[in-house]
C-alpha cells in the first residue's frame, strides 16, 4: 500500500559550495536506519568518484527515507541538489518535485552568492523554507552574525524559526527532521485522480534502457501500466519500478505524492523529456503539467583527439556522456590545425571541466581543448537574425549590420573593504553598476550587468584573487545586446589557422593579438625562411611578430680575397631564401596550439 498524502515529506537541500549538504544528507540516512553505521561513508549520495575527490555534487540525488515522529511513521523523500552555479539547472528540477527546502548556511562562512539565489529560487516555486545553520560546533562559529545577514538578506523573517546542527558532530540532526515533518506541507496529490506524475530526472543502464525518476502528482502507477509521455505521445509499458532507499529497491505501487522512478524498455534518453507528464494511456489526465525551461549551454568549445586515430572513440564516448547528462550538446566539425572533433556546449567553465575530465578518466582519450567561447546573435544587413556560436561562423564583416552578446547579472558577495579593487575589475571587463546592498557592515552584495564572454574566462579566480578568498559570485542571462565586437584571425606566413581565430570586443583586439602572437613566436620552429605571425581584422593587420629565418654563414670558407666573391655568394642565397618563402609550407605543431589554448 502507497504511503498516504498526509504522512509524506518531499523537500530538498539548498545551500552554497562547501556548506554541508552531502554531509547532511548522510546523517539523515544514519538516524532514519536506511544504511548503517558499519556501511556509512562521506557522501554516500554522491556516487561519481569525481564528486567524491572534488567534494562536490555535480548531479541531484534523490533517496526516501522513513522516520517516526508523535508516534507516526513519515516517509521523507530528499534530494541533494548541486550549490555550483553551473549546475543551477539541476537545483531548478528538484525544487520542482518539493514542497520544502532546508536552507543550508554555514555558521562560520555565512551567507554567500549561491545562498541568496537558490533562497529565492525556493521562494518563486512557493516552497516552505526551513532556514538551517551548519557547523555550530566550530570554535569560530558566529551564529547570531550569521542570523542577521539572513535576515538583511530577506532570506529569515522570525530568527527564532533558524534551526542550529552541526552534520558531521550529529548534533541537531533529530530537531531538524521533526521541523522538516511539522514545517513543510505534504504534497496536495488525490489518490482517485487520473496518473498524473512530473519527470524530473532521468539516466541510462545498459541493461534496463532509461531509468525515469518521477514525483507522482495524482493517482497510482504500477508495473504492467501502460503509461503515455503527454510531451512526445509515445505510449509504454511499466516493467519495474521502485524508490531510492538509497539504493533502487523494488515495490508494488508508487501513489499520490510520492517519489520513485521506473523503467518501461525506453531505449534512448531523447525520448524522455525532462519536465514531461506521465499518464495513463487509457485514461489520461487533462493538463500536461507546466514543465521546465529547457537548458541553453552558455559557453562553447571544440573537443578533438590529440591522436586523429581516436575520433571514432570519442564519438562513442559523447554519445554515452550524453546518456547521461541532457544539458550538454555536441555537433561535429573539422578544424584545418586540428583535424576531425566536436564543438560542445557546456552549461558553465566548471560543466565543460567536469565533461573534459570524465571522457579522459572514463574513455582513456587525450584531448584537446579549444578556448572556449559563448553564443552571440549576428544581425545581417538584409535583416536575418543567426546565431553564432564560434569564430568560424561569423560573416564578413560587410555583411553584418550588427554583433550583440550575451549580457549576464552578476551579484558578487564581498568583504565591504574589497569593494574599491572590485569594481575597477568589473570596470575594466565592461561591468556596468546597478546596485549595492549591505548585509552587515562587514559583507555587501555588488550587482553588475556584465558581457558573459568577460565572466567566464578567468573571472571566478580574480574574484577569489581580490577578496583573499572571501568573495562568491552568481549570476544569470539577462539578454543579447549589440557591442563592438570583431573576429580576430591569426595568419601564419600568410595563411589563416581558423582554429586560433576569436571573437574579441575591438577596444581589446590589438592586446589580445600581441599577446596570442608572443606566444606562437615561442612555440613554432624556426625555418630555413623568416616566418610571418600576424594578428588581422578582415584586411587590417593589427599585430606583428616574426620569426627569423635559420641562418648558414656560407663565406666561411672564404678567407681574404676579392669581396665581390663573397657578394655572389650572398646574393645566390638570398635568391634561394626567396625561391624558398614562395613556395615553403609552414607546420603548426600541436604544442603551439595548445599552448595558445591554454593561455587564452
Amino acid at each position: 500500500m502507497p504511503t498516504p498524502t498526509n504522512l509524506i515529506r518531499n523537500f530538498c537541500i539548498i545551500a552554497h559550495i562547501d556548506h554541508g549538504k552531502s554531509t547532511l544528507a548522510d546523517q539523515f540516512l544514519l538516524k532514519s536506519g536506511a544504511v548503517s553505521e558499519r556501511d556509512i561513508k562521506a557522501q554516500t549520495l554522491d556516487s561519481m568518484d569525481l564528486e567524491r575527490e572534488r567534494g562536490i555534487t555535480i548531479r541531484m540525488h534523490p533517496v526516501t527515507i522513513f522516520h517516526e515522529h508523535n508516534g507516526q511513521k513519515y516517509e521523507l523523500n530528499l534530494i541533494d541538489t548541486p550549490g555550483h552555479v553551473d549546475f543551477n539547472y539541476e537545483v531548478s528540477r528538484s525544487l520542482a518535485a518539493c514542497e520544502g527546502a532546508i536552507l543550508l548556511v554555514d555558521a562560520f562562512q555565512g551567507v554567500q552568492a549561491q545562498t541568496v539565489a537558490n533562497g529565492f529560487l525556493a521562494m518563486e516555486a512557493n516552497l516552505k523554507l526551513v532556514p538551517t545553520l551548519n557547523k555550530i560546533d566550530l570554535p569560530h562559529a558566529r551564529p547570531e552574525f550569521v542570523i542577521g545577514e539572513m535576515e538583511q538578506a530577506m532570506l529569515v523573517e522570525d530568527p527564532d524559526e533558524v534551526l542550529k546542527c552541526s552534520a558531521k558532530a550529529g548534533l541537531g540532526i533529530e530537531e531538524l527532521m521533526a521541523a522538516v515533518i511539522d514545517r513543510v506541507p505534504p504534497p496536495a496529490g488525490k489518490p482517485d485522480e487520473p496518473l498524473k506524475a512530473l519527470i524530473y530526472n532521468s539516466h541510462f543502464d545498459t541493461y534496463k534502457g532509461v531509468v525515469v525518476y518521477i514525483r507522482m502528482i495524482d493517482g497510482s502507477l504500477k508495473p504492467g501500466q501502460r503509461i503515455k509521455l503527454m510531451r512526445t505521445g509515445r505510449e509504454y509499458v511499466v516493467t519495474e519500478m521502485g524508490q531510492f532507499r538509497p539504493e533502487p529497491t523494488k515495490i508494488d505501487e508508487l501513489g499520490a505524492g510520492q517519489v520513485g522512478y521506473f523503467t518501461a524498455n525506453i531505449k534512448t534518453i531523447d525520448d524522455v523529456n525532462i519536465g514531461d507528464t506521465v499518464t495513463d494511456a487509457f485514461k489520461p489526465t487533462a493538463e500536461p503539467m507546466a514543465g521546465y525551461k529547457e537548458p541553453k549551454p552558455m559557453v562553447y568549445s571544440g573537443l578533438y583527439p590529440v591522436n586523429n586515430n581516436e575520433f571514432e572513440d570519442l564519438r562513442e564516448a559523447l554519445a554515452k556522456l550524453k546518456l547521461n547528462d541532457s544539458s550538454f550538446s555536441y555537433t561535429p566539425e573539422v578544424s584545418d590545425g586540428l583535424g576531425f572533433g566536436f564543438r560542445c556546449g557546456f552549461l558553465g567553465m566548471l560543466h565543460r571541466e567536469i565533461i573534459q575530465q570524465r571522457l579522459e578518466r572514463d574513455c582513456e582519450l587525450n584531448l584537446v581543448q579549444t578556448a572556449p567561447n559563448v553564443t552571440y546573435e549576428i544581425k545581417k544587413t538584409n535583416g536575418e537574425v543567426i546565431q553564432v556560436h564560434g569564430p568560424q561562423d561569423v560573416p564578413d564583416g560587410g555583411g553584418i549590420e550588427e554583433f550583440r552578446e550575451p549580457i549576464v547579472k552578476i551579484s558578487f558577495l564581498i568583504p565591504a573593504g574589497n569593494i574599491g579593487d572590485l569594481m575597477s575589475m568589473c570596470t575594466e571587463r565592461r561591468g556596468t553598476f546597478i546596485r549595492t546592498e549591505y548585509l552587515s557592515p562587514q559583507r555587501v552584495i555588488l550587482v553588475f550587468e556584465m558581457p558573459l564572454a568577460e565572466v567566464i574566462y578567468d573571472l571566478y579566480d580574480k574574484l577569489k584573487s581580490v577578496t583573499h578568498g572571501y568573495g562568491t559570485m552568481d549570476y544569470e542571462v539577462v539578454g543579447y545586446r549589440a557591442a563592438d565586437l570583431v573576429r580576430m584571425d591569426i595568419l601564419v606566413h600568410g595563411n589563416r589557422v581558423d582554429a586560433l581565430s576569436i571573437i574579441v570586443h575591438r577596444a581589446n583586439a590589438d592586446r589580445r593579438g600581441r599577446k596570442v602572437l608572443e606566444r606562437l613566436r615561442k612555440e613554432i620552429d624556426r625555418h630555413l625562411f623568416e616566418v610571418s605571425l600576424q594578428a588581422a581584422i578582415g584586411s587590417r593587420i593589427i599585430a606583428r611578430e616574426n620569426i627569423a629565418a635559420m641562418k648558414k654563414n656560407v663565406t666561411a670558407k672564404c678567407y681574404g680575397g676579392d669581396i665581390s666573391r663573397k657578394r655572389k655568394l650572398w646574393n645566390k642565397q638570398a635568391e634561394g631564401k626567396k625561391r624558398m618563402k614562395a613556395i615553403g609550407q609552414v607546420e603548426v605543431p600541436q604544442e603551439a596550439f595548445l599552448a595558445v589554448l591554454e593561455d587564452d
